[in-house]
């Protein structure tokens, strides 16, 4: 198997440190590239590591046969076929945390710029025009925030409102933990008829998808505002836009859209142009270098752990285990197997055929997938692994060694 991890898309260089030391060698790519050159330099690698543009669909996996695991350096993993990935025993992770910080900063900039006014008399200052007018001017303190989906983003968002003296409200589909002076709501109805600002923190899912229909935009208080930072396919587009030119809403702030340019070299374009008293920022809610090298050494470090251990915790489609250094005197025997009775007794028997202990044994399962750690004590033959990958229900096993 190839010793090579595979980066695209720019990502940050201190990805590189856990790489090396794993002993790796790293090859950059500065950008997505195209499918045909995407699969050709997939071939060869043991790790791949992209950001929101490469798309890892099933023909993508079938041109890496010897991809041990995939690291997404961004929150989300919606350009990777999970289940093809979980299908042959490749675990994807990705940097879920990195970036809380930078998104929350920015949403509650422009919380603070679409309460002033300020896009609108930036562009008219622009024209020569001098806006000098309070009106539908407001400071934010005891105004009413409405944050979608309380997670890591939309909790720490919270606490940064508290401390302007904003009133924060909150509709998580789950039971959370208030933060400084937020209160839930107990519907999104009750969210958007209440506050001043509703913003949007969560994943884009079946029931997420087109949250922000035309029918819950109508529910919004009159003079509010709309922020996406989330994903792009949360908000009807034209139904905003129609409440934008009705004057219903009076502004929003917008980084994420139902579709985007491919490149820096594909136009953008959107109904959200035309208006002046909309932000328009270029999917960058994460794009701090400071989230970049967070988000960096935090995958690097889960996927160079898998291959130094087996650890699975953090990724998003394998059952979680996290067995830990693998001791002296011992080998590490991982295997992805299908969650169906007898596999593990199968394991075993095969264990048991050898000169080999089982000194200890982790299993975990998720869905139709199986995942074992077995720490093995004495010799095994040449055609162990033969043996393991020919079980019935196997899907992929290999043996780590100590260091």
């Amino acid at each position: 198997m190839s010793d090579t991890v595979v980066l695209f898309e720019n990502i940050h260089p201190l990805a590189d440190r856990a790489f090396q030391v794993a002993g790796l060698d790293v090859e950059r790519h500065t950008s997505a590239l195209p499918v045909d050159e995407l699969h050709d330099r997939l071939a060869g690698a043991k790790l791949a590591g992209i950001r929101s543009r490469t798309k890892m669909n099933a023909a993508a996996f079938d041109a890496a046969p010897h991809l041990a695991a995939l690291g997404c350096f961004c929150i989300g993993t919606n350009q990777v076929d999970l289940e093809t990935a979980e299908a042959r025993g490749i675990p994807v992770f990705n940097g879920p945390f990195g970036n809380t910080r930078s998104v929350a900063e920015l949403t509650l900039a422009s919380v603070v710029m679409l309460m002033r006014g300020v896009p609108m008399r930036s562009a008219a200052a622009k024209r020569g025009e001098w806006m000098k007018t309070a009106t539908n001017s407001h400071e934010v303190r005891a105004k009413k925030l409405g944050i979608v989906g309380y997670g890591n983003i939309g909790s720490q968002l919270s606490v940064l409102a508290s401390g302007l003296g904003m009133h924060v409200y909150y509709y998580d589909v789950e039971p959370k933990l208030a933060h400084g002076n937020a209160r839930s709501c107990a519907s999104l109805d009750e969210l958007l008829e209440t506050c001043d600002v509703v913003t949007l923190h969560v994943p884009s899912s079946p029931q997420t998808r087109n949250i922000m229909s035309r029918e819950a935009i109508a529910k919004m208080k009159p003079g509010s505002f709309l922020i996406n930072h989330a994903r792009g396919d949360l908000v009807d587009i034209d139904a905003l836009a129609d409440a934008l030119a009705e004057g219903r809403l009076l502004g929003a702030a917008i980084d994420v859209f139902p579709k985007e340019p491919a490149s820096k070299d594909e136009a953008f374009v959107s109904p959200l142009q035309r208006f002046e008293n909309v932000i328009l920022t270029p999917h960058v809610g994460g794009s701090t270098l400071e989230a970049q090298a967070a988000i960096g050494e935090d995958v690097s470090a889960k996927l160079t752990r898998y291959l130094s251990q087996g650890s699975t915790k953090g990724a998003v489609n394998v059952p979680e285990i996290e067995p830990g250094d693998v001791k002296p005197g011992r080998v590490r025997l991982l295997s992805f197997h299908a969650n169906a009775p007898g596999f593990l007794m199968r394991l075993n028997e095969a264990i048991s055929a050898t000169s080999a202990n089982v000194a200890a044994q982790q299993l975990e399962t998720r869905g139709q997938l199986g995942y074992v750690a077995s720490d093995l004590e004495g010799p095994l033959p040449d055609d162990f692994m033969d043996r393991v990958n020919a079980l019935e229900g196997s899907i992929r096993a290999r043996l780590i060694y100590p260091d």
